[in-house]
């Protein structure tokens, strides 16, 4: 039975799995999401793999983000990295309903989502989304909680450059104050808790950037959630 929070697109009908080439299956077949989409115990704070003794990692006990949670489906690895640039530069925004359902699966996410009260999609520089024509992110936080999704309330108030060959400490500081809550609705993120949703979480500097300007609005909680984590600090 359909959980009731889960949108119904849980419910999309067959097709080819991208992967194996199976039909009928969906866009990712059982046997192929068993075998690529293992659960891995992860860092409740930075989703970085993690022995199963431990909640926290080393890093994020020297130096907490300002996150109260961080939840990853898969990591960043075949066959997920061909199908996130399929989604993301192909112009292929239908994987967005197979890829939300994936990281609506990742245990605690349910959870997570029935306690938000926003659901807010990192958002795109006004120059890339011209390119791409659409918000990765969006996409998928519209496939997690369509009614509780608002695209509004976070903006990107400065362009930065990309953060592909930059190193874990440039990629902080090229994301430093990147973000802010709309001026005009910051009384709509005091005290409420706040989830963040991306496709890929590298070394975190956006996702942590955005997290402090909910932070400085009075946000009570914020937890993120990405489709993918790069399984090595950048």
């Amino acid at each position: 039975m359909r959980a009731a929070w889960l949108p119904r697109w849980l419910e999309a009908p067959p097709s080819r799995c991208a992967v194996c080439g199976a039909w009928p299956a969906h866009a990712l077949c059982g046997t192929c999401a068993g075998a690529f989409a293992t659960p891995q115990h992860r860092c409740r704070l930075c989703a970085l793999p993690l022995h199963e003794s431990a909640t926290v990692c080393g890093a994020c006990l020297r130096d907490p983000p300002p996150l109260d949670a961080c939840f990853a489906a898969v990591p960043y690895a075949y066959p997920w990295s061909s199908l996130v640039g399929r989604f993301k530069f192909g112009g292929e925004p239908g994987w967005a309903d197979a890829l939300a359902r994936r990281m609506a699966l990742v245990p605690g996410v349910a959870q997570e989502i029935a306690q938000a009260d926003l659901v807010l999609p990192l958002p795109l520089a006004p120059r890339r989304l011209a390119e791409r024509g659409f918000n990765q992110a969006l996409l998928l936080a519209r496939g997690l909680a369509p009614r509780r999704t608002d695209a509004r309330l976070l903006l990107r108030v400065r362009e930065t450059g990309s953060q592909a060959t930059l190193d874990r400490k440039s990629r902080s500081l090229n994301v430093r104050h990147a973000f802010g809550v709309e001026p005009l609705r910051a009384q709509d993120v005091a005290g409420r808790a706040v989830l963040l949703v991306d496709d890929v979480m590298t070394s975190g500097a956006s996702l942590h950037s955005a997290a402090q300007a909910l932070r400085q609005a009075g946000a009570r909680r914020i937890a993120a959630l990405v489709l993918a984590r790069t399984d090595e600090p950048q």
